[in-house]
């Protein structure tokens, strides 16, 4: 079985020729910058595809005659033993999950209320039925039963088996046979089925056997309408919780076999058809990477609980999943927010990677994935240098191309506002499109207008088709850096210009120079002019104070730490923004804004960042 990667024209530069030069800025010398090797990238929207392999498990000749015969409708128990009753379901192993949940939302499940992104929900009130108007946040925590994680982790079983039961009790009145509503949106269908088998002995172990066989009957039920619908989930990560539900039944239940033979052949597929050559999902969203991680670890660990070996192909990928997250994590260890994602924290990140028993590092050639990172310790840089997802593949799907965050050390300097996935919660739904929009980011916005098209239901349209990307390490008068320069034809169409982003980074992490350019994209430049607006949002914790002569402002780190931003011959400003954290709580913050009125015949725009002391 073949799958396909996101890939890319790539063009390697000699080494040689012109002398780069420094960014003009008022009060800053100019230093030639001397060209080392380096990299160009031309990214297309097409992602022109390159052969991978994820193969399910080698068969034998009866072992594929059992799957084919399953793909088309065959029952499991007559395949595996077509002279006996259906087995009754009941399950054959417990799972031991290495993930763990936040104990806070466990407590607060004891103490009777939901807890999801900081929003309180008395079990009581809610109303679990398929007509229930709930945000797509509660909608994942309600019928996904992601719940079931927290509340284990947050006591010993006896004391939390009474509020799983009541939760389960309720849930299973309000949805007693697969049919429409949120519950049987394919992703929730299959988080629910991994809850219920992996923490089966929350769910199982109370004396009412009336509920414990509406829970098997449930479970069985589940597997047979997953093994319908599994390839008709939304996007990639949809399908892959779907098929590692539907092996994860087939390993559980009895008389399984032949539906785990089918879920591992769907799985390969739907694996091949997600991950791109770098590791990276073609969602470029690193919260639905992170999730997708999460499915494939307790899907390894249902093998192990059933002494079966994990499939090298699952194995493989995990292995390929983990380096391009850690390749968007700052210096405090959390993720950056890009496509809508929070900024997970550092705890919940490492508790991952620990549970999935991958030791990488973070990815350094991003093709697909597009986020290059920048490292120069303490300093780390994270830019957006690729087109967006394309509609069929985005999930909070954002318009950040050029964006990037800068952290130093534990903090992050230059964010991006983020959340879009934790909208409805604390974060209100109907901010949830400027919140993917590009003014949302740190980047260069002209005519108030998004560089891609942001449509519902966190889907994408037309804008930046092509982006080009330049690496590499150059030599200043005092020490060397790291430029990386990068464009897009998001605003061609509409406004005839091309925007250009170069970034350098000293390799003391102690200064950031930037120039944002705007080009013709024809060969005449259009008459007239268009505002523009360049934004830096600011981290959590910084302090910024305006010159004298709004041509700078110092930012003030909470460990004393003193940052000056200046620009080149704009005046800047100080306007309020939000940043919203990786629990899903927005914070208010600041953002400096460069704006004012670009020639349609293009211009330019230098700014600089540098620790002063």
């Amino acid at each position: 079985m073949n799958a396909h990667s996101l890939g890319l024209k790539r063009e390697t530069r000699e080494n040689g020729g012109e002398a780069q030069r420094a960014l003009p800025l008022d009060n800053v010398a100019e230093e030639s910058l001397v060209s080392d090797e380096g990299r160009t990238e031309d990214l297309t929207p097409d992602r022109a595809l390159v052969v991978t392999d994820f193969d399910p498990p080698a068969l034998s000749a009866s072992e594929r005659f059992m799957r084919m015969a399953y793909r088309m409708g065959v029952s499991g128990s007559t395949l595996v033993s077509p002279f006996r009753k259906p087995a009754r379901p009941k399950l054959l192993a417990t799972v031991e999950s290495p993930l763990r949940g936040e104990p806070a939302a466990g407590t607060a499940l004891r103490a009777g209320h939901f807890y999801i992104y900081g929003v309180k929900a008395p079990i009581a009130q809610v109303d679990f039925g398929p007509t229930a108007k709930i945000t797509p946040p509660f909608e994942r925590v309600l019928h996904g039963f992601t719940w079931l994680r927290d509340l284990e982790a947050c006591a010993p079983r006896p004391q939390c088996t009474a509020v799983a039961e009541r939760v389960l009790t309720s849930w299973l009145a309000a949805n007693p046979k697969p049919g429409k509503g949120p519950a049987w949106k394919v992703e929730y269908a299959a988080l629910r089925q991994l809850g219920w088998l992996v923490h089966a002995p929350l769910i199982l172990s109370g004396k009412d056997k009336a509920l414990r066989q509406k829970v098997l009957s449930a479970i069985e039920s589940t597997a047979r309408w997953l093994d319908r619908n599994a390839s008709r989930a939304p996007d990639g990560h949809g399908e892959v919780a779907a098929w590692c539900a539907t092996i994860a039944a087939g390993l559980l239940l009895p008389e399984g076999k032949p539906r785990r033979l089918f879920g591992e052949a769907g799985l390969a597929r739907a694996l091949g058809e997600l991950v791109g050559d770098d590791g990276g999902a073609l969602s470029r969203n690193p919260l639905a990477q992170l999730q997708t991680i999460e499915n494939l670890i307790e899907l390894s660990a249902c093998y192990r609980a059933t002494r079966r070996d994990v499939p090298e192909a699952v194995e493989t990928v995990l292995a390929m999943l983990v380096p391009p997250l850690l390749a968007v994590t700052h210096g405090d260890g959390g993720l950056g927010s890009w496509q809508g994602a929070t900024a997970v924290t550092a705890d919940r990140l490492a508790a991952l990677i620990e549970a999935s028993g991958v030791r990488a590092r973070p990815l350094k050639e991003a093709r697909g994935w597009g986020y290059q990172r920048l490292s120069a310790k303490p300093a780390v840089l994270q830019v957006d240098a690729a087109p967006p997802a394309l509609a069929r593949h985005a999930r909070n799907g954002c318009a950040s191309t050029l964006a990037f965050e800068f952290s130093h050390g534990d903090y992050r300097l230059i964010v991006n506002c983020g959340g879009a996935a934790a909208a409805g919660g604390q974060v209100p739904s109907r901010i949830e499109q400027g919140l993917r929009a590009t003014a949302a980011h740190s980047t260069l916005v002209l005519g108030d207008a998004n560089s891609t098209a942001v449509l519902l239901d966190g889907k994408l349209g037309n804008g930046v088709s092509e982006v080009e990307v330049d690496v590499r390490a150059v030599q200043l008068d005092n020490g060397g850096a790291r430029r990386l320069e990068a464009s897009h034809d998001g605003y061609a169409s509409r406004f005839g210009l091309m925007h250009k982003r170069i970034l350098l980074l000293r390799d003391d992490g102690s200064e950031l120079r930037g120039e944002d350019v705007l080009l013709p994209s024809g060969r005449k430049g259009k008459r007239g002019k268009v505002p523009y607006a360049i934004r830096f949002h600011l981290g959590r914790h910084v302090e910024a104070t305006l010159s004298d002569n709004k041509r700078g402002a110092s930012l003030l780190l909470p460990d004393g730490a003193l940052w000056q931003f200046v620009t080149g011959a704009e005046e800047l400003e100080i306007e309020e923004s939000m940043w919203v954290d990786g629990n899903g709580r927005p914070h208010p913050v600041q953002q400096l804004v460069i704006q004012g009125l670009a020639s349609r015949g293009g211009g330019n725009f230098a700014w600089l960042l540098k620790k002063m002391g």
